[in-house]
């Protein structure tokens, strides 16, 4: 499944600093479907190179991490279970800033 990830708020900086990612992802071994729960543990094994604690925490994101699924906030489309498709657009937002 061809998505395309975007990470901003200085998440960017745990990718290498690439901004924005054409990914194929598929879905586990015998399920027809992939989810958010599905994609942030690829995510976290295949995109984040360094600190994987700042982005995750168990198997979501940290708190707050804003995760828009094709501009939409993902707490609207059931998080964790929300069902991915073809050319959906990820975004990842830090909201959380130093100082």
């Amino acid at each position: 499944m061809h998505l395309t990830l975007e990470f901003g708020g200085g998440l960017e900086l745990l990718c290498e600093s690439i901004k924005i990612h054409h990914v194929d992802v598929n879905p586990k071994a015998g399920e027809d479907k992939l989810t958010m729960r599905d994609l942030l543990v690829w995510v976290k094994s295949n995109l984040i190179k360094e600190r994987p604690e700042m982005f995750m925490k168990a198997d979501s994101v940290r708190p707050g991490v804003l995760v828009l699924i094709n501009d939409c906030d993902w707490e609207l489309c059931d998080s964790l279970d929300a069902v991915l498709e073809e050319k959906d657009a990820v975004v990842f937002i830090s909201t959380l800033h130093g100082g």
